[in-house]
């Protein structure tokens, strides 16, 4: 019935959706496995893409050729850019997204995709020879053989909803949970543990009083996630709104923590430290009098809409209650109630850099199941998992992405490396170098290194070399160029700035604060003749390399010095054990993570300088 396979993927989340994309746009023949073909690429929590560092992995997965950003476009209602008042390291692009649409159009995307199949089944089993994954066995009991696995399970393995004292098995609310899998795991030699993340109720919004509510709209000029010209920004947007719980509303809340599964007990998994219940809230943040409510709608047509930061896995009845006390909310009706789940994840520590599995060759791990939470997260790792089940299975060196090179790179260097406990969301604080791994320059760094393993296009290579050649361009006017004082002091002026008394280079008045490449053209016709030659993702860019001209070459310093420590490998091989002036607890996390080079050893949490000189020593360095 099935032919064999270069590549299987267990799971159509978002990890899976780019795992399959981009193993077959590399050139595999790929099975997408799906226990519901209804539900690929499910927005199963809120329905918006990107954020606090989030924004900066979606431009990076559309930079190395993945469809995120593009789904993204495509489906979005809204788009601000977050964090505009701070530096351009934290600008963080971010959409509100239609539901429906953004997994319709993944599920077209996929379909238009060459060499992707789908099969709609549970995965019971994997077939393992040789210490070698080679395929699947699904619940109706088919074997499918294939070169090599990723599994993306998300929350689906032994999954268990909570809603106060009721629990059942499952996946997502209405989706039966995944068996099978995490017990021939564990009878492999992996070791698994559990987790737990929430979603608050769905509500109609036919019964909420906006008026009542703090409006927010998108950004006046929108713009986009993806660098490629087959999306568009939005031309109209929808707003969301702001609402505030308040004392009474946590009073009400209070009256059934008895009942709570989190408080008495029955979920043992740990949650988003950063992402908390509003139970947790509550009692974590005892002495705050109310916390904010984000009101976000579920697409253009539907009145469906979610109500951000108020996950919960109270009973019903008391999540109702609350509700109706919170202003604008007085009338409202509940789609679903908010719920937790709790499933099987593998710690990621048993991962090598590729996200290939220590303990069984040719089987890859992406998303939830390695302890991430968030729906960038899982689709960068798809992405890596994808690309690189195709390179080993044509027995190519892995594609890894350094700490310097993209946040896609820190969040597996973490994760692989130091492992996690608790759901891992990534920040922009756990980049060390966040001024060179920015929203805007996610192209720049990362198109050249996909287009030479064959995913990014040639048009792609293209698009970023015109936009470096016109960047190189302005950043050249900028430092030849002098100004006189009568065609820059009312701008000035009009930020508040001291004029200039003599001709300047247009370098250094751009450096002042608040000063804007636009602002040279108001009284400047030469100037603005020349800069409405290009478009505004290239002047952003320009604008940026130059006032932070100083901080990026500090950074490139910094970022080169370490990477000469990554560049000293270590064997998969090495034998840690021989080294007996190394401590016992080096000995013993070296033995167990094996990590890839020096830099990665230096990072694994409990290692000390001293083992790392020691190694050092031993390698003649």
């Amino acid at each position: 019935m099935f032919p064999q396979y270069d590549v299987i993927v267990v799971g159509a989340g978002h990890a899976g959706c780019e795992a399959a994309a981009a193993a077959a746009n590399m050139g595999s023949r790929v099975l997408l496995v799906t226990m519901n073909m209804q539900t690929i690429a499910q927005m199963s929590c809120n329905p918006a893409m990107g954020g606090i560092a989030k924004g900066q992995i979606v431009r990076e997965i559309d930079a190395l050729g993945g469809y995120s950003g593009i789904v993204s476009d495509r489906s979005a209602i809204q788009f601000r850019m977050l964090n505009c008042s701070k530096g351009a390291a934290m600008w963080s692009p971010r959409t509100q997204n239609d539901r429906m649409l953004f997994a319709q159009e993944w599920r077209l995307m996929l379909e238009r995709t060459p060499n992707v199949d789908f099969f709609q089944d549970m995965v019971k089993a994997l077939l393992v020879e040789g210490g070698r994954c080679c395929g699947i066995v699904t619940g109706m009991g088919i074997e499918i053989k294939s070169k090599a696995v990723v599994l993306t399970n998300g929350t689906f393995l032994n999954g268990i909803i909570h809603i106060g004292e009721k629990q059942f098995g499952g996946g997502r609310t209405g989706e039966k949970s995944s068996t099978g899998i995490t017990e021939q795991l564990v009878s492999l030699g992996f070791d698994s543990g559990r987790m737990k993340t929430g979603t608050p109720p769905r509500i109609d919004g036919r019964s909420l009083d906006y008026s009542k509510m703090e409006v927010q709209e998108g950004d006046v000029n929108p713009g986009k996630f993806s660098y490629s010209n087959s999306t568009k920004p939005l031309e109209r947007q929808l707003p969301c709104y702001l609402a505030y719980t308040n004392e009474a509303v946590h009073d009400i809340l209070k009256t059934g923590f008895e009942q709570s599964p989190m408080f008495a007990g029955r979920i043992k998994g740990l949650g988003p430290r950063y992402c908390p219940s509003i139970e947790d809230k509550i009692t974590r943040f005892a002495e705050r009098t109310r916390h904010q409510l984000f009101i976000e709608p579920e697409g253009w047509e539907t009145v469906e809409v979610y109500l951000n930061g108020f996950s919960t896995s109270l009973p019903e009845s008391v999540q109702y209650k609350a509700l109706t006390l919170i202003p604008g909310f007085e009338k409202c009706k509940m789609f679903r109630p908010g719920y937790a789940i709790e499933y099987d994840y593998f710690p990621p520590q048993q991962l090598k850099l590729s996200l290939e599995t220590k303990l069984v060759g040719n089987l890859f791990f992406a998303g939830q199941i390695n302890g991430t939470t968030g729906y960038e997260e899982a689709g960068c790792q798809g992405l890596m998992a994808g690309i690189n089940a195709h390179l080993k299975i044509n027995e190519k060196d892995p594609f890894i992405l350094g700490r310097s090179e993209a946040y896609i790179g820190v969040l597996i260097d973490d994760l692989v490396t130091k492992g996690t406990d608790e759901p891992y969301r990534m920040f922009t604080s756990r980049a060390e170098y966040r001024i060179l791994l920015r929203q805007d320059n996610a192209d720049i760094r990362l198109t050249r290194k996909s287009n030479e393993i064959g995913l990014a296009s040639e048009e792609r290579v293209r698009r970023v070399q015109n936009k470096s050649r016109d960047t190189d361009e302005i950043i050249h006017y900028f430092k030849t160029v002098s100004i006189e004082p009568e065609e820059i002091n009312p701008s000035l002026d009009s930020i508040g700035s001291n004029p200039i008394t003599q001709k300047v280079k247009m370098f250094g008045v751009l450096s002042r604060p608040k000063m804007t490449i636009l602002d040279f053209a108001l009284n400047n016709p030469p100037f603005k003749d020349f800069i409405m030659k290009y478009d505004s993702e290239v002047i952003e860019e320009s604008e940026i390399l130059m006032k932070y001209e100083g901080y990026i070459v500090k950074e490139h310093e910094v970022a080169e010095k370490i990477i000469r420590l990554e560049n000293i490998q270590l064997g998969e091989d090495f034998n840690y054990s021989q080294l007996t002036s190394l401590s016992n607890e080096a000995r013993e996390k070296f033995g167990r993570i094996k990590p890839r080079t020096i830099g990665q050893a230096s990072r694994i949490s409990g290692i000390a300088p001293s083992d790392i000189s020691i190694l050092m020593i031993y390698l003649g360095r």
